[in-house]
């Protein structure tokens, strides 16, 4: 593979082929298949034809030949792989093969590193027809010569080399009181109803061997187990968006999933395979923040781009948060509504190149005015930005109250549905959610958040606040 030392002393693809005789063997490479296609055709050729008639069968079975990055379990002692990605990222099949990793030897009857392997699904039926029977479930996945058999009324697949694989449901924790396993594969954990006394019965339950491990493939969401798992130092992770196995996908459902979802936080989830996390008692939640998106900006009164600069520009730095934010005002203030068009937001940059971001960022919308904020770097900020453009208008703002007593009455816009967001505001979401009464409850400095509000205030509380009815007196 172009620019990548192969390991174990295995210098080409055909070094897989002559280590050991398994179709499932301990990785020597990663994607040969990946190599193989970035090779000119002369090297392909040379490849293939050097193959033995015996090599080439099995090539079709030798995962360690085709698999992705993430679909080949990480080296080192843990106990847990968690596999997390998105729709269609090739998750069960690398669970699949993982298990034929355990279960096979070098030989069809050889034993492998596992006898006793536990299967877990939501339902018996979810895991017999995705893990067991689907098209990238262990039966489609397994050669000829090492297939395992199907018991239907026991509902246990065994291979010739005597390794058992046992189907549970999650939904009947203690099913998994008495059995007892060297291996598990545990598939759509985040979406089991009984997810926190199932992981715990088969935590008793893994307890065979000199050190019984566990495969977890999942689309992340939101809840404690999975989070627990995570914290867990002897778990490893392997991530993957949906893209990453767009060759093995439809075209037209790549198409339709993007264009419906990307952008939004359900597609970071669902798509992108990440975690999103809404912190106890946040001002802002994902759901509320689904509901709020629309398409398109309509018709605009006003644009402003607010800043929320960091205190250094190195690597180390706190990120820029920069927000454009536009308003539909009209005479009544109940009536304004608002809408965030972008995020642009910078990091690790230098004031020039924040700067020049924030200054990009209002010509490309037609803004109006410059909001920053000065607490930090005081009368530096405006003289940073008339840098880069002198005639730049521009306000400065200092914050006398705490984060959270300046992004409470933006959040009360929120509720009243007076705020509405573009698709492409993944981060700045995971942030709002993460913003709590307590503060904030997400790693570094919530910037892109601090600008948000500034811009809102800007364009809503503050002309609000002044805004009085006109009234007829009675003299």
């Amino acid at each position: 593979m172009k620019g990548r030392k192969l390991k174990n002393s295995a210098s080409t693809p055909q070094a897989l082929f002559t280590t050991s005789r398994s179709t499932s063997t301990p990785h020597a490479m990663r994607s040969g298949a990946e190599w193989l296609a970035c090779a000119p055709r002369k090297v392909q050729e040379t490849f293939l034809n050097g193959l033995t008639e015996e090599a080439l069968l099995a090539l079709p079975w030798l995962f360690e030949f085709w698999a992705m990055e993430h679909q080949l379990p990480p080296e080192g002692g843990w106990r847990t792989w968690v596999i997390m990605g998105g729709r269609g990222a090739g998750k069960t099949r690398a669970g699949a093969e993982w298990v034929r990793a355990e279960a096979e030897g070098a030989r069809p009857l050889d034993p492998g590193r596992s006898r006793r392997i536990a299967l877990i699904g939501e339902t018996i039926e979810q895991a017999r027809e995705v893990m067991v029977f689907g098209e990238s479930g262990i039966l489609a996945c397994s050669p000829p010569d090492r297939r395992p058999e199907w018991q239907a009324t026991r509902k246990r697949l065994i291979w010739p080399n005597g390794a058992v694989a046992q189907v549970f449901s999650a939904s009947e924790p203690e099913s998994l009181r008495g059995p007892q396993f060297d291996a598990a594969w545990v598939d759509e954990l985040a979406k089991w109803k009984k997810a926190e006394e199932a992981w715990d019965m088969l935590q008793f339950a893994l307890r065979l061997g000199a050190a019984p491990r566990q495969c977890v493939t999942t689309t992340p969401r939101n809840v404690p187990v999975l989070k627990g798992i995570l914290a867990n130092p002897s778990t490893v992770v392997t991530r993957a968006p949906t893209e990453a196995n767009r060759a093995w996908l439809a075209e037209s459902f790549l198409q339709e999933v993007q264009a419906r979802y990307a952008g939004t936080r359900l597609g970071r989830q669902e798509l992108d395979g990440i975690l999103l996390e809404d912190a106890e008692g946040a001002l802002w939640t994902s759901a509320m923040l689904e509901d709020l998106r629309q398409e398109e900006a309509g018709e605009l009164a006003r644009v402003v781009v607010a800043i929320d600069p960091p205190v250094t520009g190195h690597k180390g730095s706190d990120e820029c948060g920069i927000l454009v934010v536009g308003v539909n005002d009209g005479e009544d203030p109940k009536d304004w509504c608002a809408v965030v068009l972008e995020d642009a937001t910078v990091c690790a940059a230098s004031p020039q190149e924040w700067a020049t971001a924030a200054i990009a960022a209002m010509q490309r919308h037609g803004a109006e005015r410059l909001v920053a904020e000065v607490n930090q770097g005081g009368d530096l900020v405006e003289s940073v930005v008339r840098q880069v453009d002198p005639l730049v208008p521009y306000k400065s703002v200092r914050a006398s109250k705490g984060k959270t007593a300046r992004a409470e009455p933006v959040a009360a816009l929120y509720e009243q549905g007076r705020v509405r967001h573009l698709r492409g505001l993944g981060m700045l979401e995971d942030q709002m959610c993460r913003m709590t009464l307590r503060g904030y409850e997400g790693r570094g400095s919530p910037d892109r958040v601090d600008a948000l509000v500034w811009a809102l205030h800007e364009l809503m509380i503050e002309p609000a606040a002044r805004w009085r009815r006109p009234r007829v007196r009675i003299l």
